[in-house]
């Protein structure tokens, strides 16, 4: 089937367009600048004075895994105060925290996302967080396999073993684990717990292993870029939370050696200890190293205010925030020891003097580095907030006027203390689809979307302009998946079913015997359960694998 756009307005900052009136096409689910030689289409969408983006992308939330399922079952009143009820075309669901993963791929495709990303995936717990991803209909999904915790890779490195058998064995994680990137979270920190260990700063020595944090965000960071995976290290770095945490940051940035590096949630670590309360923002200093180090992009994490759920990896900080817990509830637990898992329900509130300066300081981070290919628009659904918000913080990028009426309203003594008054940038729409649909795609390595060039995926998104933008991101008049109307009006026309990005980067098969030998010792899961097969993504959790190009193989 040939399907015409016509007359729209085209926003596709990966090939350099901004504002220009085109008529695009859609066949097999691609997208065409011509109609194929005498072919006429046998349907046609008028879209003159509308704008056209491809679909968005959002590449940290968290959707899938047992963390989230803990959230939801701890969180009851969550799910019956937000009921999705079932309709002709869509099942039941809800909340709102922490929506069920129907609830979650509906309310994404109507804003308008098209392609979603775990970003902590525990290697040993994968499958049922593809499977959880497998039953989000509506969007494409992957995840990031959490590393630089697992006492494998910490023994490796311990032992001395060459940087050729470290990316054999990050490889073959992505590979198992049927994974696009790799993360680290609190590198070392989360071991360090396990041994009675509070905190761990970049440059303290883990009490069993003779390793620092920086150890581990170099060897990983330099491993990801040696097996060619275009996602660089996606780095939760240490002391999440802690005022004085911007110290750490930049020790961070620094520990990648000019390799890449992505942090993330990086308004959660982007605090100083200045004032009274020896609370502070950090946020300027934080984006001047982000600025002049081309090697690094960030992801903000942005607090917005009201209830959520915090959940991480992170137990060492999920277990020290435990008193802040709203309502008081929380837990901490493990996986195989490979990990951890905190969750700590939690209320931001605008009058609480660290909550708004929180908020304040992710949206100077947004407006103080300058190059928005590197920042990223989250929200570290649910942790800074869900991702629901996302269209009114893009309101308050877009809307100086608006964003100081929201500044009035904060904690004044906040305010008084943030830079955000003085900011004047405001993010035009060219830059709002750089960072939530072209930059997404290029850093992860999907040359298939993102953009609206010929041959590219038919993931597309129409908007009606406003003044709102708000309102506009909120709604969108049209959303094609695949070629296909699935979201008319912000309405669910046609319920569809995603597929798995991942990539396969080279190794040598050697590396097997010794994780063999390793899960044989000390998993209860061995080598042959612990792999996840293509025919299993396929036919037993319901999403195939979509694989993505990496870049050729280089020598340690």
């Amino acid at each position: 089937m040939l399907i015409k756009l016509s007359g729209g307005t085209l926003i596709d900052p990966a090939n350099g367009i901004d504002g220009e009136v085109r008529d695009l096409y859609i066949h097999d689910g691609r997208i065409l600048h011509e109609a194929p030689q005498g072919e006429r289409p046998q349907k046609t969408y008028d879209l003159g004075g509308k704008l056209v983006m491809a679909g968005a992308i959002d590449l940290h939330t968290h959707i899938g895994g047992g963390k989230v399922n803990i959230a939801r079952a701890m969180l009851p009143d969550d799910q019956r105060s937000h009921p999705r009820e079932r309709t002709a075309l869509t099942r039941s669901g809800g909340g709102h925290a922490a929506p069920s993963t129907l609830a979650a791929g509906y309310r994404y495709a109507e804003m308008g996302y098209t392609s979603c990303f775990e970003p902590a995936i525990i290697p040993t717990n994968a499958r049922q967080a593809h499977m959880e991803m497998a039953d989000t209909p509506m969007v494409d999904t992957g995840g990031y396999a959490m590393l630089g915790n697992d006492d494998l890779l910490l023994q490796l490195m311990s032992e001395g073993v060459s940087q050729e058998v470290i990316n054999d064995y990050v490889a073959w994680t992505l590979h198992a684990t049927q994974c696009i990137g790799i993360k680290t979270v609190n590198p070392g920190g989360i071991s360090a717990f396990k041994f009675n260990a509070r905190e761990l700063d970049i440059d303290e020595r883990h009490p069993h292993y003779p390793l620092r944090p920086r150890d581990i965000v170099r060897t990983l960071s330099r491993a990801l870029a040696e097996l060619g995976v275009p996602h660089p290290l996606h780095v939760h770095a240490s002391n999440l939370g802690v005022p004085g945490n911007h110290s750490s940051t930049l020790a961070t940035i620094e520990a990648a050696e000019g390799f890449p590096i992505h942090l993330t949630h990086i308004q959660f670590h982007a605090y100083g200890t200045e004032g009274d309360r020896k609370f502070s923002s950090a946020g300027a200093e934080i984006a001047e190293a982000v600025n002049h180090r081309k090697n690094v992009s960030i992801d903000v994490g942005q607090v917005m205010f009201g209830q959520t759920v915090t959940i991480s990896g992170d137990t060492m900080h999920q277990h020290a925030n435990r008193s802040h817990a709203h309502p008081r509830k929380w837990t901490c637990m493990d996986i195989e020891c490979e990990a951890g898992c905190g969750v700590v329900p939690f209320r931001y509130k605008d009058k609480n003097f660290v909550n708004a300066l929180q908020w304040a300081i992710g949206l100077e981070l947004f407006l103080m580095v300058d190059d928005p290919w590197r920042v990223f628009l989250t929200t570290d659904h649910p942790n800074g907030a869900p991702f629901t918000s996302y269209p009114h913080l893009i309101r308050l990028l877009m809307d100086r006027t608006f964003r100081n009426e929201q500044l009035a309203q904060i904690n004044p003594d906040a305010a008084a203390m943030s830079l955000l008054g003085s900011l004047e940038r405001q993010y035009s729409l060219y830059e709002i689809a750089i960072m939530t649909r072209a930059a997404p795609a290029r850093i992860l390595g999907l040359a298939d979307r993102g953009h609206l060039g010929a041959g590219a995926r038919a993931d597309i998104t129409v908007y009606r302009p406003s003044d709102d933008a708000e309102r506009m991101f909120g709604t969108p008049m049209l959303v094609f998946k695949d070629g296909q109307v699935v979201v008319e009006e912000g309405r669910i026309t046609a319920p569809v079913k995603g597929s798995t990005q991942v990539i396969r980067p080279e190794y040598d098969r050697a590396i097997e015997q010794r994780i063999g030998k390793w899960l044989d010792r000390y998993h209860s899961i061995g080598m042959a359960n612990f792999r996840i097969s293509d025919e299993e993504m396929a036919e037993g959790i319901g999403s195939p694998v979509e694989i993505h190009a990496c870049r050729p193989r280089s020598a340690a």
